[in-house]
């Protein structure tokens, strides 16, 4: 398989702490540095969330134009896409860096449950966020943690709320929500390839079955993420050294399955961004 694979990196999300790994970026600085080391690893995407001095997450737009200006300044080539969360804020809050005008941000097109709540994503909110993505010449990424999300991204996308090719992650393992089951994943590749057979697709996959949702999307001909935010693990024994080591390990199955990493080039190609 000669499909090139995008890599994309989760740089530390809104919920690990140093406590949990000491290698989990919080500053500013440590993110771009963390973002760098990834980048030069493999990684063309950084998924980014940004945190306060006391490690708890924010939307605060200042904080994600610092970082947006530290990766452009040393990680040029690299596709920077903002998370609009639900952890990070409530209701528009979610999206208020979105006039900074990022790569990508991602977009979660339905509710679900979390380990200890309700991740609340109501209609109006949805289209709130795609249409700040529109204004600003953003591509989602279509972050589907139940079924549902994908047809209703796909309704979005039909009648213009989300223009363009879709990009379409499965979000697997998470506690409450879509556990990771190898059926339900490969209903997931065809109801996309029913629905939007033009659109793209990747996974993440939480704690332990990170690598696991990384194989089946490399052997698959999708595209994958890593990172600390998902995953702070090498294996039970083991805590990830970085986020770059996690990269690494994800480029090593794309050598096992013969798909190369993509450049930079060719996932903005695929990704129909500038």
């Amino acid at each position: 398989m000669s499909k090139p694979c995008i890599i994309c990196v989760a740089l530390n999300g809104s919920v690990a702490r140093k406590s949990d790994n000491p290698a989990v970026p919080i500053s500013i600085e440590e993110e771009v540095e963390s973002a760098h080391e990834a980048f030069e690893a493999g990684a063309t995407i950084a998924h980014c969330h940004v945190r306060n001095a006391d490690e708890t997450p924010t939307s605060d737009p200042e904080k994600f134009a610092r970082l947006k200006e530290g990766l452009e300044k040393h990680c040029p080539e690299m596709i920077i896409q903002f998370s609009t969360g639900g952890r990070t804020g409530a209701g528009e809050a979610r999206g208020a860096m979105l006039s900074l005008r990022p790569h990508m941000a991602s977009l979660t097109t339905g509710s679900n449950n979390f380990p200890g709540r309700v991740y609340e994503n109501p209609p109006e909110l949805i289209d709130w966020l795609a249409g700040e993505m529109r204004t600003y010449g953003i591509k989602p990424e279509i972050e589907a943690f139940d079924l549902g999300h994908i047809f209703h991204a796909a309704a979005m996308n039909r009648d213009g709320r989300i223009p363009g090719r879709l990009y379409i992650q499965f979000v697997m393992g998470v506690k409450n929500a879509m556990p990771v089951d190898r059926e339900v994943f490969d209903f997931y590749v065809k109801t996309v390839e029913r629905l939007v057979p033009d659109a793209d697709w990747c996974a993440a996959g939480i704690g332990p079955n990170q690598i696991t949702l990384n194989e089946w999307c490399i052997s698959g001909g999708g595209h994958c993420r890593t990172g600390l935010e998902d995953n702070i693990r090498l294996d039970r024994e083991t805590l990830a050294p970085s986020n770059a080591a996690l990269v690494r390990r994800t480029g090593e199955l794309c050598e096992k399955y013969e798909r190369p990493v993509a450049t930079p080039a060719e996932a903005r190609k695929i990704l129909s961004i500038a």
